[in-house]
């Protein structure tokens, strides 16, 4: 049931209305292989820090269940660094500083030991990383869910354009997907990225929840109302890492079975806001995890009789 993730692994610093973090620990493949070790092992993490990240971060992954081979620790080196603050509303947010540091010059190395990996999630990169780990597997997996983001549309359109003919399912939000396909409706736009290559396209709307389309077919797939949303930061990789953690651990990937795994993604997400960077979803059970789900069916539970 092994999972590749790529993906950063960063410092973040994140102002909200309701405080400051400081620097804590973020990056998408941190996310990611948090929400997915919860269902998943061994998760295969590929991915660059530098020298000053710290050793317990790497202990705690290991832990649980990350295997870290495909990380590289540059000597001398720093860390991705992303600062940040959120709007009140929470969904629009200002960078502040942006320090790509080791990331800069990324090129990923697919250890032997991740070959043969049955799923795989590409993580918010540029699409010549993307295109460099899906070129030095052997076997293609099972499964192949990309992350990109606006940024990439504008800067590396046809470098972005080539990787999505090559995955199975596209994780964007609203914006992102209204930008890549020139459509504002959200069932034109997803159709029309279905031509350039996935097969299943997912559009995050943040706390108005998440759409998944298939060939005609479409789910949605609402996002828990909670008292207290701290920090944004990170809940789209956690969905991304609830949604491919569940697709790993049940080896099914049924557009039923995608159904259930955006509703564990999304309530994934659910847990990530409610504290500052990965601090809640390192600690949360599987008890917590059930019963978060089963808050997420009586959320769109009803009975009808129709007319």
């Amino acid at each position: 049931m092994s999972l590749t993730v790529v993906g950063t692994m960063a410092f973040d610093e994140i102002e909200t209305p309701f405080g400051k973090s400081g620097k804590i620990i973020g990056g998408s493949a941190t996310y990611i292989a948090w929400a997915a070790s919860n269902f998943v092992k061994p998760i295969n993490q590929v991915s660059v820090i530098g020298e000053d990240f710290p050793q317990s971060e790497l202990d705690a992954l290991t832990a649980k269940g990350v295997a870290l081979d495909g990380v590289q620790i540059k000597k001398g080196e720093k860390s991705f660094y992303w600062s940040g603050k959120y709007h009140m509303d929470m969904n629009t947010r200002d960078s502040l500083v942006t320090d790509l540091n080791v990331l800069a010059d990324f090129q990923p190395v697919i250890p032997e030991s991740y070959q043969g990996s049955e799923f795989l999630i590409l993580g918010n990169l540029t699409p010549q990383v993307q295109m460099s780990v899906l070129d030095q597997l052997k076997v293609r997996p099972k499964l192949i869910v990309m992350d990109t983001m606006n940024f990439w549309m504008e800067v590396a359109l046809d470098d972005l354009l080539k990787v999505l003919k090559r995955v199975d399912v596209l994780m964007v939000n609203d914006g992102e997907a209204r930008q890549l396909s020139g459509e504002y409706s959200l069932v034109k736009a997803a159709r029309k990225i279905m031509t350039m290559g996935p097969r299943y396209v997912i559009i995050k709307k943040g706390e108005h929840g998440a759409l998944l389309f298939h060939e005609n077919h479409v789910f949605f797939a609402p996002a828990m109302p909670l008292d207290d949303v701290y920090d944004p930061t990170g809940a789209g990789d956690t969905f991304a890492g609830g949604f491919i953690g569940h697709l790993a651990k049940t080896k099914d990937i049924s557009f039923e079975n995608m159904k259930t795994a955006i509703i564990v993604g999304s309530a994934m997400a659910s847990f990530c806001v409610e504290k500052f960077g990965t601090e809640r979803i390192r600690e949360i059970t599987h008890g917590e995890i059930a019963t978060r789900l089963e808050q997420f069916v009586q959320l769109v539970n009803f009975d009808i009789d129709l007319v």
